[in-house]
């Protein structure tokens, strides 16, 4: 049955509505092994609804990311969620034969999403219709980044160090990317050697898509400094912004979940700046005449005590 949460009736567009939330949603996945499970939340009301496909980190879930999917959905979107095979719910061993291939098979759940929007829409009560399939977006945390990157152009380089499948998807129109990982030149010899994945290139990463990194995100997986979550901008070509963010680490504040073990650096103001951001740029990258973004970053250049920093190109 799904279930939901009620705030306040919107009476303007920045206003919160009721959101209905599902799950599991089952897509049929032959080959994965795992049926895909999707947890869709969306605003009671309105139509033309934009999408947002969301990415977990590692080990996470479709329940995970309360404070990004929740808001997103009280402010519009509908929210889908889908569950890797590398969540700690279905506790895949670490020698299972598609381990080598979780990568890919991530990006092929984003997919598998977006063909089954009917499918999706049709398993909520009052949702079917209501869904503007021509304003799609992704987004992603960690690993879920560069899950969510592919689909906006980015490409995994071969040992010959050529870019490998390109992966991306003319249907999502934009990108929300958090701590998304860099170049692979500075890997540490772990992570070279376990993540051969994790060699990305950004050449052709053209759509559109706001990058979030925090300046204390010291990786284990590299060798250089927090500047490393920035590359994703610095090499990309195209329409990008960089949201900076002052004393954030891996979790940005939290938006992995209230009060989750992961979050080293809680902080509930960081991660309202995130959910205001997130939400302004991908309303104004969906609809062009939206001018939410523009106040959004004016407003974050006039605070006085800025909680981060905000780059354009």
């Amino acid at each position: 049955m799904p279930d939901s949460n009620t705030a306040r009736t919107p009476k303007s567009p920045g206003a919160p509505a009721m959101v209905i939330s599902a799950k599991p949603v089952v897509l049929p996945a032959p080959g994965r092994g795992e049926d895909l499970q999707v947890r869709i939340s969306a605003p009671a009301i309105g139509d033309d609804l934009p999408v947002i496909v969301f990415s977990h980190g590692f080990g996470s879930s479709m329940n995970g990311y309360a404070p990004l999917a929740d808001f997103w959905a009280a402010h519009g979107f509908v929210v889908l969620q889908p569950t890797h095979l590398d969540s700690r719910t279905l506790g895949l061993p670490a020698d299972d034969p598609r381990t080598p291939r979780i990568w890919r098979l991530r990006v092929e759940d984003l997919k598998r999403v977006l063909d089954g929007l009917d499918v999706l829409e049709a398993c909520v009560p009052g949702l079917g219709g209501r869904l503007d399939r021509g304003r799609t977006a992704v987004a992603g945390h960690s690993w879920g980044a560069q899950t969510a990157s592919m689909l906006l152009g980015s490409r995994v380089l071969g040992p010959d160090g050529l870019p490998g499948e390109d992966m991306s998807d003319p249907r999502v129109k934009a990108g929300v990317l958090l701590a998304l990982t860099g170049l692979g030149d500075d890997l540490t010899p772990f992570a070279a050697q376990n993540f051969p994945f994790m060699k990305p290139s950004f050449d052709a990463m053209t759509t559109p898509a706001l990058i979030v990194a925090g300046d204390k995100d010291q990786s284990h997986l590299s060798t250089r400094g927090p500047d490393w979550f920035t590359d994703p901008y610095t090499y990309s070509p195209g329409s990008k912004s960089l949201l900076t963010l002052f004393g954030a680490e891996h979790s940005l504040g939290g938006i992995p979940g209230y009060e989750v073990a992961e979050t080293t650096d809680e902080s509930p103001a960081r991660v309202a700046l995130i959910q205001q951001l997130t939400t302004a740029f991908l309303r104004s990258a969906l609809h062009p005449e939206d001018t939410g973004w523009k106040a959004a970053a004016t407003a974050l250049q006039d605070d006085p005590h800025p909680l981060g920093k905000l780059q354009n190109k």
